[in-house]
């Protein structure tokens, strides 16, 4: 059964499914950083889905950069599966911008986190959900975390 990491919980805001993927915001302010999951249990790699959830997976990806470039404009779409903290399989998606803090390194490392407070963590969050409702297949949720 699928569950998503405790870290992942703490230091994101759930938005919705996609088809294969939970998608989530993270709680970071400072970079505009969503975050594919997908609901595959033990899941750490992209080589272990199957190939046709590896093609799904690089769809959802592919809309999720496309819908933040579209929304966004920013200069980058940085796309990474590091997991090295977190071993569950999960996409960051963070459209970067020659004017944020950290550029033109990685955001990992680079800065302390810079947490929404609670109102604009749900304004951001209702905000990305409005612009997901657009991606085929998308069901947003409202989580308690």
């Amino acid at each position: 059964m699928f569950e998503l990491h405790t870290r992942l919980q703490a230091d994101t805001q759930v938005l919705g499914d996609l088809p294969l993927c939970r998608v989530l915001l993270a709680k970071d302010s400072q970079y505009p950083w969503l975050i594919l999951v997908p609901r595959v249990a033990n899941l750490r790699e992209i080589h272990h889905l199957a190939p046709a959830q590896q093609q799904q997976l690089m769809q959802e990806s592919c809309a999720l950069a496309s819908l933040m470039e579209q929304a966004l404009r920013p200069d980058k779409i940085n796309v990474a599966a590091l997991g090295n903290l977190v071993p569950q399989l999960h996409l960051h998606h963070v459209a970067r911008f020659t004017t944020d803090r950290a550029w033109p390194g990685p955001i990992w490392g680079a800065h302390s986190s810079l947490p929404y407070d609670e109102a604009s963590l749900q304004q951001e969050a209702a905000s990305w959900r409005l612009k997901l409702a657009h991606l085929a297949g998308f069901t947003p949720l409202v989580a308690d975390n």
